[in-house]
C-alpha cells in the first residue's frame, strides 16, 4: 500500500466500524494494508465505545490509521456517517471489523468503478471466514426485501450488497445522505442500495477477488448452524423493523400500500405461528409487534425519507423490480431448513 502524504491524492477512504473487535481488528486492518495497489488510500476506524481496549490498541499498532473514539455506543449507522464525514477519498469502502479483504480486492473495485460511467455501489464475493464457503456475490431481493444470496458469477446487477464490504462513490453517498441514523443498525445497506437504484445508479457485484467474513461476529446470529438458521431476538427484531422502513421509503407508489399491507399481515401470522409452535409469546412481543410500534414512532422520518426517495427517482417500477425474485425467500428457507432458531 502507498503511504498517504497528501490528502488530495487519496482515492479511497476505507471506513471500519469497530465495536469490541480487538480479536478481529488486526486481521481486518492488515488485509487492507497489504493490498498491492498503485493508488493512495486512508484507513479510518470508528470505535463505538468498546470496553476491550480496541481504540488504544489500534492507535499503538497502526499509527497511520485515523481513529474516531466514541464515548458512547451510537450504532453502525452513526459510526459510518461520522467516518464518511471525515473521509477525503473520492470513494468510500465500508468494511466490517470482522471482514478481511482477499488479495487484489481494492484493485478490482477501483477498476470496476473506473469502468462504470458514473457513481455506483459495488461489492465482491463474500466467503465464510472459517469454512471458506462462498456465501454470496451480492444478493437479489424477494418481494418483502429479504436478501436472496446470489452465487451466479455472471449475474452482476443485484438488489443489494452487504455493508460488510460496500464500495460507494462519495458523491452518491452525499446525495443519498448516508445511513438513516434512526435505524440504529441492520438493513442500512438495504436502504442505501434501494435508494441508489431508485435514483438510477448501478448496484453491482464483481465476481473477482473477494472478502472473508465472520458472519454474525459483530452483531450476533445471522448464520446457519447445524443446517438451520441461527439468529438472535435483537437482530431479528431490528431486521424486520428496518426492512419495513425501507419498503415504506422506497417502494414505488402503485405497489407500496398493497405490499406493505400484505407484509404486515404476514409478519403477524409469522409471529403468531412461531409463538404457538415454540410456546413463547416472546416471539410476537419482541420481534413482530415492535414493527408496528416503530412505524408509528418514526412516521415523520418515514414520510421525509419517502419524499426524498421519490423526488430523486429515475427508475421505472419494472426496472426497480428487475433484481427481485418472485418467491418469498423465508418460505423457501422454511421448507428447506425448518423454522429458524432464535436465541
Amino acid at each position: 500500500m502507498i503511504a498517504v502524504q497528501d490528502t488530495e491524492l487519496i482515492l479511497c477512504s476505507v471506513c471500519i466500524a469497530n465495536y469490541q473487535g480487538i480479536a478481529l481488528i488486526d486481521e481486518c486492518i492488515d488485509s487492507v494494508y497489504r493490498q498491492a495497489i498503485d493508488f493512495n488510500i486512508e484507513i479510518i476506524v470508528h470505535d463505538d465505545a468498546s470496553s476491550d481496549g480496541s481504540a488504544a490498541h489500534i492507535r499503538a499498532k497502526y499509527p497511520f490509521v485515523r481513529v474516531i473514539e466514541s464515548h458512547e455506543n451510537v450504532g453502525y449507522c452513526i459510526a459510518n456517517n461520522r467516518m464518511a464525514a471525515m473521509a477525503t477519498g473520492r470513494y468510500l469502502l465500508l468494511l466490517n471489523n470482522d471482514a478481511m479483504l482477499l488479495p487484489g480486492a481494492l484493485d478490482v473495485l477501483r477498476s470496476e468503478a473506473g469502468r462504470i460511467a458514473g457513481p455506483a455501489i459495488l461489492t465482491l464475493p463474500q466467503y465464510d471466514a472459517l469454512s471458506g464457503e462462498l456465501l454470496d456475490i451480492g444478493s437479489r431481493l424477494d418481494p418483502f426485501l429479504n436478501a436472496v444470496p446470489n452465487r451466479n458469477c455472471t449475474l452482476t446487477d443485484v438488489g443489494m450488497v452487504a455493508g460488510a464490504c460496500l464500495w460507494i462513490d462519495r458523491r452518491l453517498w452525499n446525495q443519498i445522505g448516508g445511513f438513516p441514523e434512526w435505524f440504529g443498525s441492520l438493513a442500512e445497506d438495504l436502504f442505501l442500495c434501494c435508494r441508489a437504484r431508485l435514483a438510477g445508479y448501478p448496484v453491482r457485484a464483481v465476481a473477482q477477488s473477494g472478502y472473508r467474513h465472520h458472519v454474525g461476529a459483530q452483531f450476533g446470529g445471522g448464520k446457519m448452524r447445524g443446517g438451520r438458521l441461527s439468529t438472535t431476538f435483537r437482530r431479528r427484531a431490528l431486521t424486520e423493523r428496518n426492512k419495513t422502513f425501507v419498503m415504506v421509503m422506497t417502494y414505488p407508489s402503485l405497489l407500496m400500500p398493497i405490499m406493505l399491507s400484505l407484509h404486515l399481515m404476514l409478519l403477524l401470522i409469522e409471529g403468531a405461528v412461531l409463538s404457538f409452535v415454540k410456546w413463547k409469546r416472546t416471539y410476537l412481543k419482541e420481534i413482530y409487534l415492535p414493527v408496528f410500534v416503530g412505524l408509528l414512532r418514526c412516521r415523520k422520518e418515514l414520510q421525509t425519507g419517502r419524499g426524498a426517495s421519490m423526488r430523486k427517482r429515475r427508475l421505472s417500477c419494472i426496472s426497480f423490480f428487475a433484481v427481485f425474485d418472485p418467491l418469498p425467500y423465508k418460505l423457501r428457507m422454511m421448507f428447506k431448513y425448518g423454522l429458524p432458531e432464535i436465541k
